[in-house]
């Protein structure tokens, strides 16, 4: 049977890919599409709504009628500077979605969460989907995704007719979001040689700075499946081999120098506290505290398989920040380092 899906934050990094995935799927009659703004982009079946979900005065009701289901994507990373503005928009935000989908009956709200959401993890093995999600506290964006967390367990009480599905991938990247991410994470500022992998001496070799990543696409097919798939819960979302300073050291050629935690989160405390870096301090301790997380839930249940390994993810990301890839949206447009 077809559905009509809605997505918010479908002009993002994880909404394109999701848009563009379920606009060709034949089993969706129709995308609604919710952004700030109204991209130059008209892929099939798909229509756009501009919504500020940030808003008191944001009127979901009209945009959720009908809907078959709902994939809740919309968040806003920035400004790190203003934890109480990214409160309002991306938790306050996304209770008002919660509350306006039950509103209108969508039967199935399909949530990104994210590894973020996670309480610190063993060093030794990886973890499921029933390890704590408290998040590490002194982070907003882990705040946010682990009090949400707690929203959808009060949801999933409250309006047990809904199938609740919770994503919780690694970092996501693809080739379109470099701009868009360098803008997030590195902003303004960030050299050129470091989209030059040939041009680094040597690869920071940070104790304990190990991730996850997934291609952006992979996610879409996992938030695709679980609009069509009868399952509930969580599920974890990455791919191998996760990454540390020696698998990026092998990629570019570069040998790793160990670099103290205190000297690492100095610099960046202090290009932070100057405004140069948009990516918090908070964000890097939260990252060294982060586990690893085990997807065999997502493979089984959902039938889940990345298609692209971690290091083709990120020599992928890397291409598309040399040549300032992006997409035809406000959040992705494209911007070349210099």
């Amino acid at each position: 049977m077809s559905s009509n899906v809605v997505v918010t934050g479908a002009t993002g990094n994880v909404g394109t890919s999701v848009v563009r995935l379920l606009s060709e799927d034949p089993e969706v009659a129709s995308v609604r599409g919710l952004a700030r703004r109204i991209p130059d982009w008209s892929p099939p079946k798909t229509q756009w709504t501009a919504v500020d979900l940030a808003s008191e005065d944001a009127d979901l009701s009209a945009a959720f009628e009908g809907a078959d289901a709902l994939v809740h994507l919309a968040w806003a990373f920035q400004p790190t500077h203003d934890p109480a503005m990214t409160w309002r928009a991306n938790v306050l935000g996304s209770i008002r979605v919660f509350e306006a989908a039950a509103a209108a009956q969508v039967p199935v709200l399909v949530h990104a969460s994210s590894v973020g959401a996670y309480s610190p993890g063993p060093t030794d093995r990886a973890v499921d989907e029933s390890w704590p999600t408290h998040g590490w506290p002194d982070a907003a964006y882990c705040r946010e995704k682990a009090y949400l967390e707690r929203a959808l367990d009060t949801f999933e009480r409250d309006h047990p007719q809904t199938r609740v599905v919770r994503m919780r991938p690694a970092f996501l990247f693809k080739r379109e979001s470099a701009s868009e991410q360098r803008r997030i994470f590195g902003g303004r500022f960030l050299p050129g040689p470091f989209a030059r992998p040939e041009s680094l001496p040597f690869m920071p070799d940070v104790p304990g700075l190990r991730v996850q990543a997934l291609h952006t696409d992979d996610a879409a097919a996992a938030y695709r499946l679980a609009v069509h798939t009868d399952v509930r819960g969580a599920f974890n979302l990455a791919a191998d081999p996760t990454v540390d300073a020696a698998v990026l050291g092998e990629m570019f050629g570069a040998r790793p120098v160990r670099l103290p935690r205190t000297a690492a989160r100095s610099a960046i405390a202090a290009a932070w506290g100057l405004r140069l870096l948009p990516a918090s301090p908070h964000l890097f301790d939260a990252v060294l505290r982060l586990p690893l997380m085990d997807c065999t839930r997502a493979r089984v249940e959902l039938g889940w398989r990345p298609e692209h390994t971690a290091t083709e993810v990120l020599a992928e990301f890397l291409r598309g920040l040399r040549s300032g890839e992006g997409e035809p949206t406000a959040p992705m447009r494209g911007r070349k380092v210099g």
